[in-house]
């Protein structure tokens, strides 16, 4: 029996598209009520938040995760159901195998070995779930972490359950995130006939000057622990759709993934100043999704780093690639955060899976976690 893999297959079986949870936080608080965890069920809007705490000392060990999953899209692509959970070829799959349900499993089995074999640990454990990470992230961890200040409930080390791993489990773990700015240019032109383009100003031929140089600045240098600040254009529109029209407008959306060597304020100012250069009547529409965070190489990621060495023989990259996650919110409140789950191969594709063999090692690493971080005297 792998009890991870069960668990796992029961998480999956229930449809959670954000912001929906389908009954999973119920699940996890029910199995883990009779070791002693105390559940606060917090709802904000639509979305369901879960917070589960065993012990009131210091220190104290969260977990944090996300029962939601993205849409499946039409069934007509997977090769089961994306909702009933099936194992082929040592793969398990179906929606939230990777992204994040087997994490969640793992978390939990993991601490029900844990407390199997230290009872008495010298700390707290605590779970942080939410039904709203894959969508606006609004009333989910964020809420969370803002109801936890009130209460004075201060974790000190989070690890997040995010698929991080490539190529094989625990090759990779994440101790930061770049930050996400986005932004919606508008830029005004003159509508006009094609054959007498002096009588009209056309946006895209006045806009492209500007994105291609946007595209080719270097906006920071990659250090230690972040890659270089990047920016890439992610929709350009423009046009009626007739041949002979010079456009009147073009609108193009784009994003920074930045590093703490820029900040929100300089990318605004650096874009807005070579837009003006280039002569452009623009707008901005700026959304800030996310600023850069980064845990030191210090104690936890160390600690981490030695569950993973321990049960797989590897030691993990440490890295701050990919998107973002909700460790952007944790770090407010938590001054190490940690991200380490399965392979993220195939998260948010059709036909999502996680290889079986994967689950009771990960299991593993999170329960030698715990070990390293709430040391205690084994139960003869």
């Amino acid at each position: 029996m792998n009890p991870t893999l069960t668990l796992a297959q029961q998480l999956i079986s229930m449809p959670s598209v954000t912001p929906e949870d389908g009954g999973c936080q119920t699940l996890i608080a029910q199995r883990l009520a009779p070791l002693g965890f105390i559940a606060h069920e917090l709802v904000f809007g639509k979305v369901r938040n879960l917070w589960l705490r065993r012990g009131q000392h210091a220190p104290l060990v969260v977990f944090a995760g996300h029962t939601d999953v993205v849409p499946p899209g039409p069934e007509s692509g997977w090769h089961s159901p994306p909702f009933q959970p099936e194992i082929r070829d040592g793969l398990l799959y179906g929606r939230g195998a990777a992204d994040m349900k087997t994490s969640l499993a793992a978390f939990v089995t993991a601490i029900e070995h844990f407390l199997r074999d230290h009872p008495d640990p010298a700390g707290s454990i605590a779970l942080l779930l939410t039904s709203d990470e894959e969508g606006p992230a609004v009333d989910g961890t964020a809420r969370v972490v803002a109801w936890l200040k009130q209460q004075r409930q201060t974790p000190d080390y989070c690890i997040v359950g995010e698929p991080t791993s490539g190529d094989r489990l625990g090759d990779t773990l994440k101790n930061g995130r770049r930050g996400s700015l986005s932004g919606r240019l508008t830029v005004r032109g003159v509508q006009g006939h094609v054959a007498y383009p002096p009588l009209a100003r056309n946006p895209i031929h006045l806009a492209a000057p500007a994105l291609a140089e946007l595209a080719a600045t270097v906006w920071d240098e990659a250090n230690a622990d972040f890659p270089a600040t990047t920016f890439q254009v992610s929709n350009l529109q423009s046009g009626s759709g007739a041949g002979n029209v010079i456009p009147g407008e073009l609108t193009a959306s784009f994003n920074f993934r930045f590093s703490p060597a820029s900040s929100e304020a300089s990318l605004r100012q650096r874009t807005e100043a070579l837009l003006t250069r280039h002569g452009l009547d623009f707008e901005i529409l700026w959304e800030l999704g996310a600023q850069p965070f980064l845990t030191p190489r210090g104690s936890l990621v160390a600690t981490v780093s030695e569950a993973v060495r321990a049960v797989t023989g590897i030691t993990p990259e440490i890295s701050t690639t990919g998107g973002t996650s909700d460790g952007r919110f944790i770090t407010s409140l938590c001054p190490q955060v940690v991200e380490l789950g399965p392979r993220n191969a195939t998260i948010h594709q059709r036909n999502e899976c996680v290889a079986v063999a994967d689950m009771a090692p990960l299991s593993a690493i999170y329960q030698g976690i715990l070990q390293r971080l709430l040391p205690a005297e084994t139960r003869p």
